[in-house]
């Protein structure tokens, strides 16, 4: 008997294989990210059928992020293609914002490891953020889209060790937090590439 459930898992399914699809001949890395969004916001739709507390619980912070994300790669997007056109920015002549960038990054990143979870990526964003706006050189989105693919693999991963091995929560709260903190880290630092220089 076919079920609503089975009518959205196959509807579901065909978007994320039409988007990989898409993925594999798209040759552009900021479509890449576009199509990787694309296709973890429709994994969600995948988890929000199961139906569960903790489906809820990874679908909320999943969706915002996503969201977040694509909404950033917008606006990167329209600056390239020179739809809007951006006004030079300027940066601020202070000598701690040439030497302090890294420094400050790294313990805003390691502090955000410690914290883990949603939070820790925010806290660990917020340090790359900081120090790609005040450093000087070439943004690798190919770099931030293998972190962010890594992290949802990771993310799912923990939800089925939840679902098939319950005796190992521990495990699958600590990838779970990881992940978070990894797919947050990628979306906040790409803040810090809208700067408005050539080639963004």
């Amino acid at each position: 008997m076919i079920t609503p459930f089975h009518i959205g898992l196959f509807a579901v399914s065909l978007c994320i294989l039409v988007t990989f699809l898409s993925f594999l001949k798209e040759k552009d890395d900021l479509h890449k990210l576009i199509l990787t969004d694309l296709a973890a916001i429709m994994a969600l739709f995948i988890i929000a059928l199961v139906g569960t507390d903790l489906a809820e619980a990874l679908i909320l912070p999943g969706l915002v992020v996503g969201i977040s994300k694509l909404m950033a790669l917008a606006e990167i997007y329209l600056v390239k293609e020179g739809i809007q056109q951006k006004k030079n920015s300027t940066v601020l002549d202070i000598e701690v914002l040439d030497t302090a960038p890294a420094i400050l990054a790294a313990i805003l990143v390691i502090y955000g490891i410690i914290l883990s979870g949603f939070s820790g990526g925010a806290v660990a964003g917020l340090g790359i953020i900081f120090y790609l706006a005040f450093k000087k050189h070439d943004e690798k989105f190919e770099l931030i889209e293998t972190v962010s693919g890594y992290a949802w693999v990771t993310w799912i991963a923990a939800f089925f060790i939840f679902l098939i091995f319950p005796s190992q929560w521990f495990l699958a709260v600590m990838l779970a937090g990881g992940g978070i903190l990894l797919k947050v880290m990628a979306k906040f630092s790409l803040i810090g590439t809208m700067r408005g220089d050539p080639g963004v």
